[in-house]
This record gives C-alpha cells, structure tokens and sequence, in this order.
C-alpha cells in the first residue's frame, strides 16, 4: 500500500489537558502514523453536552500506510493505553482520536465514517484544520476547509493558546 495523508482530531477535558495531547501525538506512531504537521492547541468550548469542562483540541496532519480500519484501531489503542473511558457519548475524555480524513477516501462502515460525518459543523475541527490543511477538500462536499470554516453555524468559542497554556 502505498503512503495516505490523514487528517486526525485530537480532544482533552480531563487532567493535563496539554501533556494528554502531547502523549497522544507521541504515540501517533504506534499506530503507524508520521505526524507531518500539527496545529496550535485550542480552548474550546463542548458543544453537545454543555455541562462539562471546556476542552484543549488539536489536528494532525500525518502519513500512513495503515489500512483505515487498522488505523481507527490503534487510535483505539492509544486513548486506551492512557486510560480514557468514554462514560457518556460526547462527554468528558482525558483524550479522544478521530479521523476526520483519510485520503480523499470516502468509508461508511459500522465502525468508522470517513470524512468524520460531523466535522464541518465542529468549529473546534475546523478552526486548527484550517490553520495546516486549509486547501484540504472534504470528498463529499467538495470545498475546501476554509471555505466549510466560513460556512458553518457553529459559533462556540475557539480560542488559540500558546505553548504555555494560556489564551
């Protein structure tokens, strides 16, 4: 098989929200994924289930030569190996992994949708997607990231932060 770029979204809410991230990015490669690209962290507010602590997010740009299913399972693999749970759909998480692109693949599996089916109405997606893949077209939309940026109805707050942790 040859190389894939993928697109992966990364969350915390739980703990040290940056060194979960950090960890997480680190451990890309046991899933087979060189990470060729990463944005700035981000505060961000939930937006499902409100009710809970504001999240630190990320994307990563990477290459794999993974099949897609195989990939979800090391993702799998990883929150797993840091103990994260997911309790309640959509609640709170030391760290969560999804992909939100596989190539220009599109994949409508039980286990895995590709392109993430909720990404273009996630500005928490698409505000550091944008800032390293902007050009980046969704298959099945056929725009670019900035311009699925431009039109989302999302307006939860995003805010960059620097290295330190702090807006």
């Amino acid at each position: 098989m040859s190389s894939v770029t993928v697109y992966l979204s990364l969350g915390s809410n739980i703990g040290d929200r940056e060194k979960n991230l950090r960890a997480a990015i680190a451990a890309l490669g046991d899933a087979g994924v060189k990470v060729t690209k990463m944005s700035t962290f981000y505060e961000t507010e939930p937006v499902d289930l409100r009710e809970q602590p504001w999240f630190l997010n990320c994307v990563v740009e990477g290459v794999t030569e993974v099949p897609e299913l195989e990939l979800l399972d090391g993702l799998r693999q990883i929150e797993a190996r840091m103990g994260s749970t997911k309790l309640v759909a959509r609640g709170p998480r030391l760290i969560d992994l999804d992909i939100l692109l596989y190539g220009q693949e599109k994949i409508d599996t039980a286990e895995l949708q590709v392109p993430h089916p909720r990404m273009h109405l996630r500005r928490f997606v698409l505000v550091p997607l944008a800032e390293i893949a902007p050009e980046a077209v969704h298959p099945g939309f056929k725009k670019t990231v900035k311009a699925l940026l431009e039109e989302t109805a999302d307006r939860s707050i995003v805010r960059k932060i620097d290295s330190g942790g702090k807006t």
